[in-house]
């Protein structure tokens, strides 16, 4: 399966470095639409799908608790009609408090999982992002297609202080 659109983030100093390179990548045909300005003034990090850490981290968690509790769930439920059936001679397994069980477990361990993921994985993008946010600097985002995407970042190679494509 191949992704459908790139991202690659740019962090500029100050807002007249950000609106030249901005203006820059319009001049070379790059659409608004596939741009984004992040900063004081500009667009909020949540209106551009950069969330909190913490929020991240409690999305992710509460995700993988609810799939892994149905899982739990079904797995429990599975069991103990195959013990029914006979497949299986273990008596414990003849339980229905088996179900409940298997999904409490699984929900924890989503949960935990999630979280961990969460604050580990986007979590650290986003507080890295976050921070140069909190420092008074600007970020310049550009969507889309890999290669509008890689010729946007050859144009603005020597403006900006980091990228980022993924």
């Amino acid at each position: 399966m191949r992704r459908q659109t790139f991202l690659a983030v740019m962090v500029f100093p100050d807002e007249a470095s950000v609106f030249q390179a901005y203006r820059l990548l319009h001049y070379h045909g790059i659409s608004p639409e596939h741009l984004a300005i992040v900063g004081s003034g500009y667009s909020n990090p949540e209106s551009v799908g950069l969330l909190k850490p913490m929020k991240l981290a409690v999305r992710k968690a509460r995700f993988l608790s609810v799939t892994l509790g149905t899982l739990g769930a079904i797995a429990g439920l599975l069991l103990v009609v195959a013990a029914h059936l006979g497949w299986l001679t273990l008596g414990e397994l003849r339980t229905p408090l088996l179900i409940p069980a298997l999904s409490i477990v699984g929900g924890f361990l989503g949960a935990v999982i999630g979280a961990l993921f969460g604050l580990f994985g986007e979590g650290t993008t986003a507080s890295i992002y976050r921070h140069h946010l909190d420092r008074g600097q600007y970020l310049l985002m550009i969507e889309g297609s890999e290669r509008l995407v890689r010729w946007g970042q050859e144009i603005l190679s020597h403006y900006s202080t980091s990228s980022s494509l993924y």
